[in-house]
């Protein structure tokens, strides 16, 4: 099962400086993310950092929303490949998010908080992933609106909350292959779908 990946779009000061901040993350951890290392390393002032960023806090959110949004043009390239049944994007779509995360190393960077990663972090990913999970749920919530399912506005609010959640979960926690992941979860979805 192959999903593809987003290409990267052409970079603001903004995506710049994220990306700056994404790499140093990786490579030496979120203590070394300052504002005047990324000044330096994307080649702005200071100022220019925080006018396009704000605070520390802010850019960690940038951060973690950007890489959200690789992962998300991997659920949208699920739902065009397989139009007209739903189970199958959705193994498709959880397939593609769980094999995307297996080697995405600035995820492992805030998950492991190897490298000296802060845990500062972590919690954008779990105990204060409002903003995450909000874009997430709308995304896959859009996405399954367009098929024909015989759940009212409720119960697709709760499959959409089932899958996303699933899936975070096993992004956070791998315990089975992306495959297996992937299919236990149509698994349930299918069974969802089929009693109403």
């Amino acid at each position: 099962m192959t999903v593809a990946r987003p290409r990267a779009a052409p970079q603001t000061h903004r995506g710049r400086i994220i990306a700056a901040a994404a790499r140093i993350t990786t490579e030496s951890g979120w203590s070394d993310v300052t504002m005047a290392r990324l000044a330096s390393e994307v080649g702005v002032s200071r100022q220019t950092v925080y006018n396009e960023i704000g605070a520390k806090d802010a850019l960690a959110e940038a951060m973690v929303l950007t890489e959200l949004q690789r992962f998300l043009g991997v659920v949208e390239e699920a739902f065009e490949v397989s139009p007209h049944d739903l189970v199958d994007a959705i193994r498709a779509a959880a397939y593609g998010v769980l094999d995307l995360a297996l080697d995405n190393r600035l995820l492992q960077a805030i998950v492991s908080a190897t490298h000296g990663a802060s845990t500062e972090l972590l919690p954008l990913l779990t105990t204060h992933s409002g903003s995450l999970l909000a874009t997430a749920k709308e995304v896959v919530a859009r996405r399954m609106r367009t098929y024909e399912i015989p759940l009212d506005a409720d119960r697709l609010d709760a499959l959409v909350d089932l899958v996303v959640r699933t899936v975070l979960s096993q992004v956070m926690q791998p315990n089975k292959s992306p495959a297996r992941s992937a299919d236990d979860l149509a698994w349930l979805a299918d069974r969802v779908l089929r009693s109403h």
